[in-house]
């Protein structure tokens, strides 16, 4: 068997390895996620304070919406403060955030710019509050959202942080809709992450932590732009529980372009790498467990895998076009074409019936991750377009990533 063959074998079983794992763990976990998922809004047996931190840097168009949603939020006043930094804007962030000076549970600051990282540790200074979250200045929360987290916090004691499920705010073109399948998926991907214990990111958009993590490991780092990502690294290192509540409901805006999507995904393909080379003294360590040997080795295997099909595909590529051009100077052109069907043609390999196994389960994952968002109306003919449109620009910016952690190019830019 060519060496081709055998790697791509390799890499169809290896995915397929990881969505077989996800989906025994969601059969083994389901009546207990039907519970979660149908239950009530939960009725707290105690209020702990609880402080919101918004960095906002040139959202002076959303950090208003932003502030009227954490202020609509099912939880007691007394309890609750909004801490808004704005971290050096040159817009009108600040005239909009001038609106809440007087307002009792709004605190608002401003500093120069220096990172989201230092605007969130700003806030974690000026609070004394138990429990501590983090809102980008573009994302809006359901009004139960905060209820649903602590609630976890109160039922398991040991927990540390809680991260909630991330919903496409208003999507408005194809590129979009894409997005909120990718993220519906992410539902499941991050719910199921959590039964094993193998969280590797708690989103900037409304994670929620104990004060204590901060004085246990420290505060936010700069790490590559993805400092919630490698927060959760850190966190993971010294045995630091952290859980997902599927019923936590954060809408966040996403981008409506393609540039603005290969930034966005750039940033967090290359963040991803430099964390997991700078904690890869995580790998295959038992006491980290299913962390160290199911989430780190999956991601970088990924990418391995993605890097070996693009250029495994642009090589077959050109030899089909040197063919092609070689048919050319000795016959010439032959516009001739007879469609002819002929079933002796379908493709009947294993790899294509594995293939087939394995993006069914891809939607499997899709359709569970929908559900599980409340989003059932999005189960539809968007899938086709997800698949498509990632399957053409993901490996991009995957191997913009690559090449930029190679070269030492630069760590891509927030904005």
């Amino acid at each position: 068997m060519p060496f081709s063959e055998i790697a791509m074998y390799t890499i169809v079983f290896l995915a397929l390895y990881v969505q077989v794992f996800f989906m025994v763990t969601f059969f083994e976990r389901r009546k207990h996620l039907n519970k979660l998922h149908d239950e009530d809004l939960p009725v707290l047996t105690e209020f702990p304070t609880v402080a919101v931190i918004v960095p906002a840097w040139n959202e002076g168009t959303t950090v208003h919406g932003t502030i009227e949603s954490l202020l609509n939020l099912d939880y007691p006043k007394d309890k609750l403060e909004l801490i808004v930094v704005d971290d050096g804007s040159t817009d009108d962030t600040w005239q909009e955030m001038l609106r809440y000076k007087d307002h009792p549970q709004v605190r608002i600051f401003q500093k120069e710019n220096g990172g989201k990282h230092t605007a969130v540790n700003f806030g974690i200074d000026n609070t004394k509050a138990d429990f501590i979250s983090c809102l980008d200045a573009d994302s809006f929360v359901a009004p139960d959202a905060l209820k649903r987290m602590i609630n976890v916090f109160q039922k398991k004691p040991e927990t540390m942080a809680v991260a909630p499920s991330l919903i496409v705010n208003k999507p408005k073109n194809i590129l979009q809709y894409a997005q909120r399948v990718e993220y519906n998926m992410s539902t499941y991907n991050k719910r199921m992450l959590a039964y094993l214990g193998a969280i590797h990111v708690t989103p900037g958009p409304f994670s929620v932590y104990r004060k204590e993590v901060f004085q246990k490991i420290g505060k936010f780092r700069k790490a590559h732009n993805t400092e919630d990502q490698e927060i959760a690294y850190r966190m993971q290192e010294h045995h630091l529980k952290i859980d997902h509540c599927h019923t936590a409901y954060v809408f966040t805006s996403t981008p409506n372009t393609v540039k603005k999507l290969y930034k966005q995904r750039l940033r967090w393909i290359y963040g991803f790498i430099n964390n997991t080379i700078d904690y890869r003294r995580l790998i295959f360590k038992t006491k980290y467990g299913n962390f160290s040997f199911f989430t780190l080795p999956s991601g970088i295997i990924s990418i391995i895998a993605v890097c070996y099909l693009s250029f495994a595909l642009l090589y077959n590529f050109i030899l089909f076009i040197i063919k092609k051009i070689t048919e050319i100077s000795i016959k010439g052109f032959d516009l001739t074409f007879s469609p002819h069907f002929d079933l002796f043609f379908i493709n009947t390999k294993t790899i294509f019936f594995i293939s087939v196994i394995l993006y069914s389960m891809v939607i499997f994952s899709i359709i569970v991750g929908t559900k599980l968002s409340k989003q059932s109306k999005a189960i539809n003919w968007h899938i086709v377009p997800y698949l498509l449109i990632y399957s053409v620009i993901a490996p991009i910016w995957l191997l913009k990533a690559v090449w930029n952690t190679i070269t030492k190019a630069g760590q891509p830019k927030w904005r």
